[in-house]
């Protein structure tokens, strides 16, 4: 395991940055402890690819890394990345209950539009970009 530098690392408590809801923290805390790894943070990234162009990810860590920024929010750890905190700033993580498509789902105020299983999405600096409208998995065409 690498050793970062901690004044590389912003730790923030400020929900206006990403903010969780209740239920979404409580299936992370669930998850923490199923997988037996209750120090471990869910990392938020985004990611080029899906059918809006971007896609959002999760994964657990252990520690942040560099450049990292935390975000300590209905006591579990998000760890975001600099380039995803450009996409996510200001999102809302929540988990959805359903018999159909139920899962984690991001209110991103950054997306200008969405793809319809709320994994992908489009940002303004693609706006213009004439790109695949909807997935195979979501019905959205």
């Amino acid at each position: 395991m690498a050793l970062v530098d901690q004044q590389s690392i912003d730790v923030l408590t400020d929900n206006a940055v990403l903010t969780v809801t209740p239920a979404a923290v409580s299936i992370i805390r669930d998850l923490l402890e199923q997988r037996e790894i209750p120090n471990h943070a869910l990392r938020v990234f985004v990611t080029g690819g899906g059918c809006s162009g971007l896609q959002y990810g999760m994964a657990f860590q252990e520690e942040p890394e560099s450049g990292d920024t935390v975000v300590t929010n209905g006591g579990v750890r998000l760890l975001v990345d600099p380039t995803s905190m450009m996409y996510l700033r200001g999102a809302t993580i929540d988990y959805v209950d359903s018999l159909i498509g139920g899962g984690f789902r991001i209110d991103n105020p950054n997306a200008v539009s969405n793809c319809g299983c709320g994994h992908s999405f489009k940002s303004s600096a693609q706006a213009g970009a004439d790109d695949a409208q909807g997935c195979g998995t979501c019905g959205s065409y």
